[in-house]
Order: structure tokens, then C-alpha cells, then sequence
């Protein structure tokens, strides 16, 4: 009952060197990253088995695709090859004052042509202790959004635990439906919602009463009442994880987050991550060891959160999406090593 599935697109990265701006030089770096493959690939380096669902084109750049997951030790033998593209997206990596910005390439993708019955989700589930996806993926289009739809509840039927990171992106919803609408039938057959802010608004219609998303600055006040009221629409909801970056500048976040479970209400210890090096991936890297924690330690939610952020900290010193840290590492961190000095 080790494994752990998800269910995404995978996407081709490219990020111009340093800080440069897009095609400053035309060199840019490939790799590749997403969110529920950034998840897969992190809980199983903490040592699960995660299993990554997908669809990807028969040709060299899927097969590189799904040769980078088999490295990082991923489960991809439902991975479905079909005609269509890897998505790409564009990274421009910011600096002091200047945010980064991403540029998505991905219209007619392999992913967001799939749907209803593509997937034997019986079978992948069978087994299997958890199931998770984000709000990108329904995101793409309305045959994606009806094959996560199916994926969740079929997962249900199997007795998974199913996880939704909301995770809404402005720039994807443009197929005719609004967030909410897709998202809340989603979240009716989750046990486990993580998002920000921001998230929680635009994807489930429930507004953080005294909060502006833009000032980088959050009150921590509002959030367990905003944690209540989410649980409260929706009383299948085991817990609520939602994190809270207050953005001074590009290269300086304050990182924490708030956990609304079973036995309580948690807040995390703050985080100062004044040098990032990679901060994309950030929230996959928190989704993937909250749902390991909570599988390792059920019975302490408040730990299980703060091993979260302290993983998804280190992320933000790791190029790439990918979170290639240890259990060990983390645990470290929750310790309160985190120092920086050389390990001899």
C-alpha cells in the first residue's frame, strides 16, 4: 500500500540562462516539470512509490519525458502514448523587484486531448493507497477535465485517499468553463485539499474575508476561519493545507502554512528564503510531503505540516521542478539545521 498516483501533464522547461530575459541569448536550458509529475517524483526520493499517469506523444521528446521520470525512480507503465505534443512552457527567472514570468506553449497537448476510458483507473488504482491532482490539469480542457473527474472517483471507489492541489492558473482556463465549476464537483470527492489563498477564491468561490493576494504581505489571522468555511462546504473534507508566501521581492519569500485536519488546527514555523535559487514547483514540493507525512505519520498532522514546509523550503534552493531532496534532509530542517555548512 506504498504507492502513491498521480495524474498530469509533463511538460518541456525551457529557462534562459542566469536571470537573462527570454531570448536575451538564444540559449536555453531543457528540463522538464509539472505539477502532478513533480509530486511523483518527489515522494518517491522520500522513498514511496509513485506512480505518475499520463499521455505523451511516441517520439523522442516523449520518450525523454518519460526516460527522465524513470530515472528519478517514477512509476510510468500507464503512461499512454498518443498522437499530439509535449506541452512546453518558458521561464524567465526573476530578480530583486522583477518577478518571473511563464509563457505556456501547450495547446494540443497529449493530455488535454485524453478522455473518459483512456485509463483502466481500476487497475491503476488497485493497491494503492493514494490518488492525486491539481486544478492545472481539468484546467486544459473539457476532455481533461472530465478524465480527472473520472480518475477521483473511481479512486474513491478503489478506497484511496484522494488529493486535490487547486492550483489555479489564469492563463489555462480558456476552454468555456469557469474554475468553480469544474472545481468544486472535484473537491465533493477529495479528502485532502491544499492551495493558497488565492486558490481557495478563484477555484471554490469562497473569498479570504481581509486578505489582498497582490500586497505580499498575509495576515495570518483570516486563515483558520477560511480553512472552516472551505470544510464547511464541503464536509468530506478530512483536511484543509494551505500555504501562505508573503513575496518581499523575486529572490526574498517568506514561507509558511496552516493545516485545518482531523485533530486540529496547526500553524507551521516561518521560513526567511532569502536567496532562491528555484521557487517553481514550491507548491508541488509541499503537496508531495504533506501527503508523505500524513501517510507516515497519521496520527501527527502538526508534524506531518511542518515537514511539509520544510521540504518545500529546500525546494526553493534546487533548480528545476523537480524536488530532489531526501527524508533525511527534511527531517534535518524540522530540526532546526538549517544552516547551510558543509556536510563532512
Amino acid at each position: 500500500m506504498d504507492r502513491i498516483i498521480t495524474f498530469g501533464e509533463i511538460m518541456l522547461r525551457l529557462t534562459p540562462p542566469g536571470h537573462e530575459r527570454i531570448l536575451q541569448s538564444p540559449v536555453f536550458g531543457a528540463t522538464f516539470g509539472g505539477g502532478e509529475a513533480n509530486v511523483a517524483v518527489s515522494v518517491t526520493k522520500f522513498g514511496r512509490e509513485g506512480v505518475f499517469v499520463t499521455a505523451l506523444p511516441p517520439n523522442a521528446v516523449g520518450d525523454a519525458a518519460v526516460g527522465e521520470l524513470r530515472r528519478h525512480g517514477v512509476d510510468v507503465s500507464a503512461v499512454k502514448r498518443t498522437k499530439g505534443r509535449v506541452g512546453i512552457y518558458f521561464l524567465e527567472t526573476g530578480a530583486n523587484q522583477r518577478a518571473s514570468t511563464v509563457v505556456y506553449d501547450r495547446e494540443g497537448s497529449c493530455i488535454s486531448q485524453v478522455k473518459p476510458g483512456d485509463f483502466d483507473w481500476a487497475s491503476i488504482c488497485s493497491g494503492a493507497a493514494w490518488f492525486h491532482v491539481t486544478g492545472i490539469t481539468p484546467a486544459l480542457s473539457q476532455t481533461a477535465a472530465d478524465s480527472a473527474l473520472e480518475a477521483v472517483k473511481e479512486a474513491k471507489k478503489a478506497g484511496l485517499t484522494v488529493s486535490i492541489d487547486l492550483n489555479y492558473r489564469k492563463k489555462l482556463w480558456n476552454y468555456g468553463k469557469k474554475a468553480p465549476e469544474v472545481m468544486r464537483e472535484l473537491t465533493k470527492y477529495a479528502d485532502v485539499v491544499i492551495a493558497n489563498e488565492e486558490d481557495v477564491q478563484k477555484c471554490l468561490g469562497i473569498e479570504a474575508e481581509g486578505v489582498d493576494v497582490t500586497s505580499g504581505e498575509l495576515d495570518l489571522g483570516v486563515y483558520e476561519r477560511l480553512a472552516q468555511r472551505v470544510k464547511a462546504e464541503f464536509p468530506n473534507l478530512a483536511a484543509v493545507a494551505i500555504t501562505l508566501r508573503e513575496s518581499r521581492s523575486a529572490d526574498r519569500n517568506g514561507w509558511s502554512a496552516v493545516l485545518h485536519g482531523k485533530t486540529g488546527f496547526y500553524r507551521s514555523r516561518e521560513y526567511d528564503i532569502d536567496d532562491i535559487v528555484d521557487r517553481v514547483g514550491g507548491g508541488d514540493s509541499f503537496s508531495a510531503a504533506l501527503i508523505y507525512a500524513l501517510l507516515e505519520w497519521p496520527h501527527d498532522e502538526a508534524y506531518a505540516l511542518e515537514y511539509a514546509v520544510a521540504a518545500s523550503c529546500l525546494k526553493h534552493s534546487v533548480s528545476g521542478d523537480f524536488n530532489l531532496v531526501s527524508r533525511a534532509e527534511v527531517e534535518a530542517l524540522c530540526k532546526g539545521d538549517g544552516s547551510g555548512r558543509v556536510q563532512r
